[in-house]
C-alpha cells in the first residue's frame, strides 16, 4: 500500500483543519502527524498534560547520533470569535497569492513545510538527525514546553541547534523580549452605597493600583536600554482585563485586573516591577484598607513566566540560521515571547526563523504569503543539504 504524500500546500491545509484552540484537544492533530511519521517507519514519542487531552510529541529523522538540529512548532492556535472572517478559518483558502486560514502564519506552515517533505529527508541519508518538537498551549503561556524539553533531556539528546519556527518572515532571530502575566485581586467589603465610608472598595483600590502600574509603564519607558532593534525599544507593561462589583449601589468587596509585562532581555521583573508594586502597596493601599477591615487585603498572583531569548555567546547556531535562510544580515530582535527562551534557558543553543508574519496572526482573515513557503522550502532543502554531509 503506498504511502501517503502531500505538497507543501496540501499539508498546510490539512493542519489547518485541525481546530486546536487553546481551549480545545490537539489530539486529533498529533495522532495524524503520528500516524503519518508512521507510514514511513517513524516512531514519535508523546508527552500528554494532566488532564490526557492534549500532548506534546517528538520524533528524530536520520541516525541516532550526537548533536542534531531540533525543529520546534506549537500546535495550538488562537480562538476565531467574534472575529469576522470571509471565508472558513480552519479550510486553507487561497487568493491573490495568499493562503487564508487560522494558523496559516501562527504556526502550522513551518511543521507542514517538514512533514511534506519528510520522503526527501528520508532517502537523503542524513548523516546528523532532525528532530520534530510539536507542543501545546503556547498560545496560553507555553504550558507544554518545559514538559519537551524534559523529554528531550531524558533521551540524552543535545542538538546544536534548536529552531523555533514563529514567523519571522524567515529572518533569524536571536532576541526576544520576555513575557510574564499576572492577576492582581483586591478584596475590600461591601457596604450600602450611601455609606461609603463603612465599607472598602476593592474598586478603587485595584485603580490606584492600576494607576501606579500605568506611571511605572512610563518609568520603564526611559529605564531600558533599547539596544537590539526591539520595537519598541524599551520594556512594556500594560492591563488587559478588568472586573469586580456587584451593583451600583454597593461597595465592591472584590476587583481582579490581569496585567502583562514584557523585558528586553536582561531586565529583572522583581527588581523593575515586583519590588517597587509591592512597596507601594504596603506603603500606600494596604494601610487605607486596613483602617476599615483588617481582612481587607489585595494580592498579586504570577500566572505566566517566558523567559526571554538573548544572543549565544558562541554563535553557531546563529550562523547556521543565517545559512539556511540565505539571509547574511545581522540577527534581529522581537517583542513577542516564544518557547525559544525555555529551549535556551535549558542550555540549547536557540534562534527563532519561520515562514509568515506576525502581523497577521491573531486577527480575522489570518493569512501567509506563498512566497514565504517557498522560502521555506529552500530552507529545509538547504536543511537537507546539511545534514547528509559526512
Amino acid at each position: 500500500m503506498p504511502v501517503p504524500t502531500y505538497t507543501p500546500l496540501e499539508m498546510i491545509d490539512r493542519l489547518v483543519s485541525f481546530d486546536t484552540t487553546s481551549r480545545e484537544s490537539n489530539l486529533e492533530l498529533i495522532d495524524f502527524v503520528s500516524e503519518y511519521l508512521s507510514e514511513y517507519g517513524v516512531e514519535s514519542r508523546r508527552v500528554y498534560d494532566d488532564s490526557g487531552t492534549k500532548a506534546n510529541l517528538f520524533a528524530t529523522i536520520g541516525p541516532d547520533t550526537e548533536g542534531g538540529i531540533v525543529l520546534s512548532a506549537h500546535t495550538d492556535v488562537v480562538p476565531v470569535d467574534g472575529q469576522e472572517w470571509d471565508s472558513d478559518p480552519f479550510s486553507v483558502t487561497m487568493k491573490r497569492g495568499r493562503l487564508y486560514g487560522r494558523g496559516t502564519s501562527d504556526m502550522k506552515s513551518f511543521p507542514a513545510l517538514f512533514l511534506s517533505m519528510l520522503p526527501q529527508f528520508l532517502t537523503a541519508d542524513l548523516h546528523i538527525p532532525v528532530h520534530l518538537a510539536l507542543s501545546y498551549d503556547e498560545e496560553v503561556g507555553c504550558l507544554g514546553a518545559p514538559q519537551l524539553i524534559a523529554l528531550i533531556k531524558s533521551l540524552g539528546i543535545s542538538p546544536s541547534a534548536v529552531i523555533i519556527g514563529e514567523p519571522t518572515e524567515m529572518k533569524v532571530i536571536n532576541r526576544h523580549k520576555g513575557v510574564f502575566r499576572f492577576s492582581t485581586t483586591a478584596n475590600g467589603l461591601e457596604a450600602h452605597s450611601a455609606y461609603p465610608d463603612r465599607g472598602v472598595s476593592a474598586i478603587f483600590h485595584a485603580a490606584d493600583t492600576i494607576h501606579f502600574l500605568n506611571d511605572l509603564s512610563k518609568d520603564l519607558r526611559t529605564r531600558a536600554d533599547g539596544i537590539g532593534s526591539f520595537d519598541p525599544p524599551y520594556h512594556t507593561l500594560q492591563v488587559g482585563t478588568l472586573s469586580g462589583g456587584t451593583a451600583a449601589n454597593i461597595v465592591p468587596r472584590k476587583c481582579t485586573f490581569g496585567w502583562e509585562v514584557r523585558l528586553i532581555p536582561g531586565g529583572d521583573i522583581h527588581t523593575l516591577v515586583l519590588a517597587p508594586l509591592e512597596h507601594y502597596l504596603d506603603e500606600e493601599v494596604r494601610p487605607l484598607m486596613h483602617k476599615i477591615s483588617s481582612h481587607a487585603s489585595i494580592r498579586t498572583e504570577t500566572v505566566v513566566q517566558i523567559p526571554g531569548l538573548g544572543p549565544e555567546e558562541i554563535p553557531d547556531a546563529e550562523n547556521l540560521g543565517r545559512e539556511l535562510s540565505g539571509d547574511n544580515g545581522p540577527a534581529g530582535a522581537i517583542s513577542f515571547g516564544t518557547e525559544a527562551g525555555l529551549f535556551q534557558r535549558a542550555g540549547f543553543a536557540t534562534f527563532v526563523c519561520g515562514p509568515g508574519s506576525i502581523l497577521q496572526a491573531h486577527k480575522p482573515n489570518e493569512y501567509i504569503e506563498i512566497d514565504q513557503i517557498e522560502t521555506c522550502k529552500q530552507f529545509m532543502e538547504r536543511l537537507i543539504n546539511r545534514l547528509r554531509r559526512a
